[in-house]
């Protein structure tokens, strides 16, 4: 992470500082995507609890990345909600991020961590953070489209 100090916990999503990240992922999904595609979850929606928000923080303690884990019924963990603020990227903290997801996911008991995004033309930084983490391309899963605008990821995931 360069010289870049981040500290990252699981944090309510009910706050305002959090509220302005999601703001801000939703307004640069909604660049690159139509509306249909873009599976936005509002800070309430985070806060449900099935929904573990991670949230990075800056050595001034600014909130500068997200992630969460959802849990569905069928025994699947998604990552949702993956944003970094643009003067970080490329500094390792979305991949600190994903990696407490994964851990946490792991520590549950799922074997099987999945995530959908958009194609590689518009969300080519998504695909390489995951690819690089291990994920590989699957098929369509849970309700998601299957349009010419998402792809699915997924990891398969061992036991501690």
């Amino acid at each position: 992470m360069s010289d870049t100090v981040i500290t990252i916990a699981v944090e309510t999503p009910l706050q305002d500082e959090v509220r302005a990240l999601i703001k801000a992922l939703n307004a640069h999904l909604s660049a690159l995507s139509p509306p249909e595609f873009c599976f936005q979850m509002t800070a309430e929606q985070i806060a449900e609890t099935a929904t573990t928000l991670f949230v990075a923080r800056d050595a001034s303690g600014r909130a500068v990345a997200m992630g969460a884990l959802k849990r569905h019924a069928d025994g699947i963990a998604e990552v949702k909600r993956m944003y970094t603020l643009p003067h970080l990227r490329g500094q390792h903290v979305g991949r600190a991020v994903l990696h407490q997801i994964e851990d946490l996911a792991r520590s549950e008991g799922f074997t099987r961590l999945v995530l959908e995004t958009g194609i590689e033309r518009t969300h080519g930084e998504s695909w390489r953070l995951y690819q690089r983490n291990g994920f590989v391309r699957c098929d369509r899963f849970l309700d998601y489209p299957d349009s010419g605008w998402n792809a699915f990821f997924e990891k398969k995931l061992t036991l501690a």
